[in-house]
């Protein structure tokens, strides 16, 4: 007899726990219904499956079901309802003795500025939709079954051509492979790398958050590049020990500066004089304002650039669609990578991101996205001009976010998030985007890290309200 029982996928019944207590087959049945509506697995309004599906499900008679609902209904763990079978009952609060203690209360979030975040509600829900519908009705039969790790040849075809029109990248299908966001690979290549012998990748030392942590998992150790006025100072590479590098060289993030072109030609000279791998970082290569667009480092060396891109800006994080543009020798290791950690990214996204580049549509969301993340970048700028003067705002030609420098004499960053957190502000600060490995902050005036993409316009001029008055304080 089987001792565990599945419906609808959520509700799993041990009998076997009261069985070797000596319970029988109706009071292990009870036991474990019990302890599913104790611990939360049932929650309160959870419906019960029938007494004679649950005993199917459990290979037992169903006067057996009946019998233990009967008795856990009279109990209170159960209701029965006409017309609505039976649910898990409400169950009263924990007395003030027994009740645990209630954990110290966090301001709530009332504005997300927190960078590198999309307006979600910009998503092109109408264009999307149809692009799936057209894509599926021609898909062939083969797309649904398991394909190439590198990802649907509809989508890396598209790519390619999107990608060469509007970044300058060159390259063909073949060497591209579609990831489940940026986060993904650059956890591919590192793992690569690593079976290729490098042991430790060079990082800005101010960076994404994250990307210190996808590099150490693989088991790789980061080492800080320094930063200026003009992006990573890559002509310090050849004194560092590492065989790779991690470089946003279109836009730097967070400081929003573009990596000067003899710094793109140390880079380069560098992985070719020794072998290494420089990983160039398009985080959000389709934001620009008031300067021409800056074509991807890739293009100088396709042998030895990775070019790294994602949907996530563009489109949604949630659709968790990335691509790698990669060197000959890397696509079998990165390859190799992608299968053994999810075999493949999910088509039908693949397929609907496909038609949407080629039916022109993407390119429309775009300019469409573009204009009005200007606008909120502009708003921003003219209320600080007007509410908080002695704020510099830069890193703004491009992107999602800006950086805030703030006067002389200001709270300290601990502070700024204290106060942040008071007025439902969540954002961050420059030294909470330095690198580990970079070492302790120095002694600099404090900065804030605030993207201008997430809040929805309701919520937008009361963000700025608060943002003005932390900046002021």
């Amino acid at each position: 007899m089987e001792s565990w029982a599945t419906f609808g996928g959520d509700l799993h019944l041990d009998l076997s726990a009261g069985r070797a207590r000596g319970l029988g087959l109706r009071a292990a049945l009870e036991d474990a219904l019990r302890a599913a509506a104790r611990d939360g697995r049932l929650a309160a309004g959870t419906r019960l499956p029938s007494s004679r599906v649950l005993a199917a499900d459990l290979g037992i008679a169903r006067n057996t079901v009946a019998e233990a609902y009967a008795l856990l209904t009279a109990e209170g763990w159960l209701t029965a309802r006409q017309g609505s079978g039976t649910v898990v009952a409400e169950r009263g609060t924990a007395s003030a003795a027994s009740a645990p203690r209630t954990p110290q209360r966090t301001p709530a979030v009332r504005f997300d500025l927190m960078p590198g975040r999309p307006d979600l509600a910009l998503f092109p829900r109408t264009a999307w939709l149809a692009a799936a519908r057209r894509a599926l009705s021609v898909a062939p039969h083969e797309a649904l079954g398991y394909s190439d790790p590198r990802g649907r040849i509809e989508l890396r075809r598209a790519l390619a051509d999107y990608l060469a029109r509007v970044r300058g990248v060159r390259t063909d299908p073949e060497r591209i492979l579609v990831c489940a966001g940026y986060t993904q690979g650059l956890a591919l290549l590192c793992a690569a790398l690593r079976e290729r012998g490098v042991g430790a990748v060079a990082v800005e030392e101010y960076g994404l958050p994250p990307q210190q942590a996808v590099i150490t998992a693989a088991g790789l150790a980061t080492v800080p590049l320094p930063l200026d006025g003009g992006g990573a100072r890559t002509e310090l590479l050849g004194g560092l020990d590492a065989g790779a590098v991690v470089l946003t060289s279109a836009h730097q993030f967070p400081t929003g500066v573009p990596l000067r072109a003899n710094r793109r030609a140390a880079a380069v000279s560098w992985a070719r004089e020794t072998g290494g791998v420089v990983i160039e970082d398009d985080y959000d290569g389709e934001f620009r304002y008031d300067r021409q667009p800056i074509g991807a480092m890739q293009a100088l060396d396709p042998e030895r650039v990775v070019y790294a891109g994602t949907a996530s800006k563009s489109l949604a994080p949630g659709l968790r669609l990335g691509w790698l543009v990669l060197p000959a020798a890397l696509v079998e290791p990165v390859m190799r990578q992608k299968e053994l950690a999810d075999g493949q990214s999910g088509v039908m996204d693949q397929l609907t991101l496909a038609e949407l580049i080629t039916s022109g549509g993407f390119d429309r969301h775009v300019r469409r996205c573009r204009l009005h993340y200007r606008r909120r970048r502009d708003q921003l700028i003219a209320t600080l001009a007007e509410r908080a003067p002695e704020v510099r705002v830069t890193g703004i030609a491009a992107g999602l976010h800006a950086v805030l420098e703030l006067p002389a004499g200001s709270l300290s960053d601990a502070e700024l998030l204290r106060h942040a957190g008071w007025l439902g502000l969540a954002l961050n600060t420059m030294s909470g985007c330095r690198a580990d490995s970079a070492g302790p902050a120095p002694d600099a005036p404090s900065a804030l890290v605030i993207g201008y993409g997430t809040p929805p316009e309701r919520a937008w001029p009361g963000a700025l309200e608060a943002l003005c008055t932390l900046a002021t304080l």
